[in-house]
């Protein structure tokens, strides 16, 4: 039996839902159900009471969480022990989109141009709360995280790294000259936005609160989950967005795009690297985190960073 049906298992049970567990594993809710019931078929009793509104173990179902949780680690440590035989560490790590497209390519750069014949790297792109997750359930080492004040890392390792800032940007075809704008005047235009989970839309949300509006009170609002197609639509006039600097900072020093800050609003974000199952004192952690701290001191020697 693939050991993927009992994190099924374990997903369904914490979520309470099919369809969460369903988003959560980026699988439809009829491969959950599938899952849950061979499970149940093969041992012979239900795992989860559908009942009710929230799915809920029943008390084989309990037994069998735990113990799937004790499989499930000595899986992780037998793949950890068989890649001694390859020859190469294993790496894998994740970051929030922003950080992916601004920083990761220089990091990655130069951390293979010393590593690529000693370590297999994975990564991934996650939302700040995805990244926790990975890193809790020991699917990644190294989570590079983006995110207001209130994510909880105290688990974990961390190094902060420099804070992020943001702003609105518009395209001086607009007309939004100001570099301090009032919110009525930024609230009179189409905003081009994250979807739900990314920390530049919570803070964004968080900020126009504290004034006492919300997202809804923009002329229009636009979801996008590409950055790049959300840079390339505020160029043409599309619309404004709430976006990190390090993304446009070409944009904005040769000024096609514009930045626009509101008095009252709280401009910048924290970045942290969080530290799963390894340790910072791991030559090839230090070495990684040597890349991160090298290309943050090459931006700001071109001027690319606050």
């Amino acid at each position: 039996m693939e050991t993927l049906y009992l994190k099924t298992l374990l997903v369904a049970a914490d979520k309470g839902s099919f369809s969460k567990a369903a988003a959560d594993l980026c699988i439809t809710q009829s491969a959950v159900s599938q899952r849950i019931k061979f499970l149940e078929e093969r041992y012979g009793c239900e795992l989860l009471d559908r009942s009710g509104p929230v799915a809920l173990l029943t008390p084989a179902g309990e037994m069998v969480v735990k113990k799937a949780q004790a499989i499930l680690e000595l899986e992780h440590a037998l793949h950890e022990e068989l890649q001694k035989f390859h020859g190469k560490q294993r790496l894998s790590l994740c970051c929030t989109p922003s950080f992916g497209i601004s920083y990761l390519p220089g990091i990655l750069n130069r951390f293979m141009m010393g590593n690529a014949d000693i370590v297999d790297l994975k990564f991934m792109f996650y939302t700040p709360e995805q990244a926790v997750k990975g890193l809790t359930e020991r699917e990644f080492d190294i989570g590079i995280i983006e995110h207001c004040e209130d994510l909880d890392l105290s688990e974990f390792t961390t190094i902060p790294l420099p804070k992020d800032e943001l702003v609105f940007v518009s395209a001086p075809a607009l007309g939004l000259e100001s570099p301090v704008a009032a919110i009525d005047t930024l609230l009179e235009q189409r905003l081009i936005t994250r979807k739900d989970g990314c920390s530049s839309k919570k803070l964004l949300r968080l900020n126009l609160e504290a004034l006492g509006r919300e997202l809804e009170d923009f002329k229009s609002m636009v979801i996008y989950d590409d950055l790049r197609l959300t840079v390339e639509t505020v160029l043409s006039g599309g619309g404004i967005s709430f976006m990190s600097t390090s993304l446009i900072h070409r944009h904005l020093r040769s000024g096609t795009l514009l930045e626009h800050r509101v008095a009252g609003f709280c401009h910048s974000r924290f970045r942290t690297v969080a530290l799963g199952r390894v340790k910072r004192n791991d030559a090839l952690v230090e070495d990684f985190l040597e890349c991160i701290s090298s290309e943050f001191a090459e931006r700001c020697d071109w001027g690319g960073e606050a």
